[in-house]
């Protein structure tokens, strides 16, 4: 019996797309699908992306991430970071950014 496999949440560095955190649904070669996806715009409270996968954002307030996406396919990834679980609720506890 093959074991069900928990979605990983993640965050994503891409070559020319800028930076993504949501659900890996999949991934082939440098191509990358998620889903409830949030492009990380503008951030606060972290170092680095590093830092913002373990530890979240300390300064929710200052962060620019725009409306969360059901599902985006991302062409030019270069860097798939796993998030914490801390990290997750931070990420998605950011208020959704409208300019």
């Amino acid at each position: 019996m093959l074991k069900k496999q928990k979605k990983e949440y993640v965050i994503i560095r891409t070559y020319s797309a800028g930076v993504h955190a949501g659900t890996l649904k999949s991934r082939e070669g440098k191509e990358v699908v998620l889903e409830n996806s949030r492009r990380l715009w503008y951030w606060e409270g972290a170092a680095s992306l590093s830092g913002l996968a373990v530890h979240g954002v300390s300064k929710p307030e200052k962060c620019k991430f725009p409306a969360p996406l059901k599902k985006i396919t991302l062409t030019e990834a270069v860097e798939i970071i796993p998030c914490t679980p801390k990290a997750k609720k931070s990420i998605e506890g950011v208020p959704e950014w409208m300019a």
